[in-house]
């Protein structure tokens, strides 16, 4: 991440890169969908550039998620979740106190989010798995994997 990029934004970037990588699609293809070049695509999924509400609506269509998709893991701005409290005799907001994240946990913008959580999504295994998964059309026979692997994971 440089200097320059919000995290809010490098978070929407991973979740871009995640769902687009998760569907199989190439930046190229995800740029011509969008009528942008790949090199546009990955300055949004590096975080570099700020995607605005418009394009984040089309984002959400092609890729097929809930505009909200992008924002997952990310805290409510609501009091005491470090984004800040309104002074209301002066009518601004006042940055919180700072709270270093727990061992083991990361910062992303302002949620804390499990680093090995973030590790594992962006492993190739893993987005192999999930494709694999969401390819069985059933979803008994889906069920009945879920079940499988979390008894032979214990």
């Amino acid at each position: 991440m440089s200097a320059a990029s919000n995290p809010v934004d490098v978070h929407v970037g991973n979740r871009i890169r995640l769902r687009r990588t998760l569907l199989g699609m190439s930046q190229e293809r995800l740029g011509n969908a969008l009528g942008l070049t790949f090199q546009q695509v990955q300055k949004y999924e590096r975080g570099r550039n700020r995607v605005g509400a418009s394009r984040l609506y089309d984002l959400a269509c092609v890729l097929d998620v809930p505009v909200a998709f992008f924002f997952d893991g990310l805290p409510d701005r609501g009091m005491g979740q470090g984004y800040g409290m309104i002074d209301e005799t002066a009518g601004m907001a006042e940055p919180a106190a700072s709270v270093a994240p727990i061992a083991g946990m990361k910062e992303v913008g302002r949620a804390t989010i499990p680093a090995d959580d973030l590790a594992l999504l962006s492993r190739r295994e893993t987005i192999d798995l999930v494709r694999a998964y969401y390819g069985i059309e059933d979803s008994g026979t889906r069920r009945r994997v879920l079940d499988l692997v979390r008894s032979m994971g214990a």
